[in-house]
């Protein structure tokens, strides 16, 4: 872009704030640095690129197709620099490091510390970072560098996110042994409509779906319990409540000793999901992620051979 700038230049660090925060006041109150001196050095990044970095909008300012540009390639290259560095001092050897991971809930349960786990049997020099978010919020932190790697369900392609695994990802239904549907090979959405349902909230792939497909086939729906804890979802499943919805994965290390069964949902709509093993588009891994990413995706491929 012809942006002579280094990624830790106080143009790059005030620009990469306020596209953050998508406030000069904001960015101000945190970076500690006089609002005028910010806009000053976003206007000199817009001078000498040729074009605005940020649409001003009255709430707020978010990036322009050339902001999200630059602000790809300064987080690329701040992210590049640091794994030089690590290599430079040997962390390329898995002695040392830092891995952080972003996925949803069902996964930060069980099978992300399982696998964290079973890396660190091996490398018990390299420490994690774990945080748990929507599926639209772990793509987010991927993208912008937050987390070197995601493990989330998606819809459809998400810029800036590169996708280094993929499995299908259909949603299924949960319930225990006893439950008058469990014997069933499959089902519709229109018979577990009859029976109490348990749904995550709406910033999930699962509630999105089921949402969409019940619509569609106009199938009224109240569930006796909604939740943002997925945790809270599946355990009144477990004690009898009714049907929760989840993928295989999700609950690969745990259902079957709970005395729970899964059933497809036979329905067109819940089917087009898939999980993703993601990272940041054209970024270079430290040896550590990618060694961890590789055992992941081992993991979750024997989880689901065996499930």
């Amino acid at each position: 872009m012809g942006v002579a700038h280094p990624v830790h230049s106080p143009a790059m660090k005030y620009f990469l704030e306020v596209a953050r925060c998508g406030s000069i006041a904001e960015a101000s109150a945190r970076l500690n640095v006089a609002a005028s001196a910010i806009s000053r050095q976003i206007a000199g990044l817009e001078a000498e690129v040729g074009a605005a970095l940020f649409e001003r909008r009255a709430r707020g300012m978010s990036l322009s197709s050339a902001g999200e540009l630059l602000a790809a390639h300064a987080r690329r290259s701040h992210l590049d620099g640091e794994r030089v560095l690590a290599e430079i001092r040997g962390l390329a050897h898995l002695g040392s490091g830092v891995v952080k991971v972003a996925t949803t809930e069902g996964f930060a349960i069980d099978v992300i510390p399982a696998a964290i786990a079973g890396f660190r049997a091996a490398y018990a020099g390299i420490r994690f970072r774990l945080v748990s978010a929507p599926p639209a919020d772990v793509a987010r932190m991927v993208a912008e560098g937050e987390a070197d790697l995601g493990l989330t369900f998606s819809l459809a392609p998400i810029r800036g996110v590169r996708v280094e695994r993929s499995w299908p990802a259909p949603v299924l239904a949960l319930m225990r042994a006893d439950h008058p549907l469990a014997a069933r090979k499959s089902l519709r959405l229109a018979e577990l409509a009859a029976h109490p349902l348990a749904l995550p909230d709406k910033d999930t792939t699962i509630r999105q779906l089921f949402d969409i497909s019940a619509a569609a086939e106009a199938i009224p729906v109240e569930p006796v319990l909604t939740s943002n804890y997925l945790a809270s979802l599946r355990n009144f499943s477990r004690f009898g409540g009714g049907v929760s919805l989840t993928s295989r994965l999700s609950v690969s290390l745990r259902f079957a000793e709970d005395g729970m069964v899964l059933v497809p949902i036979a329905d067109a709509g819940m089917q087009v999901r898939r999980l993703e093993l993601q990272t940041m588009a054209e970024r270079t891994l430290p040896q550590a992620a990618q060694a961890f990413l590789a055992h992941l995706a081992q993991m979750i491929e024997r989880l689901l051979a065996e499930t």
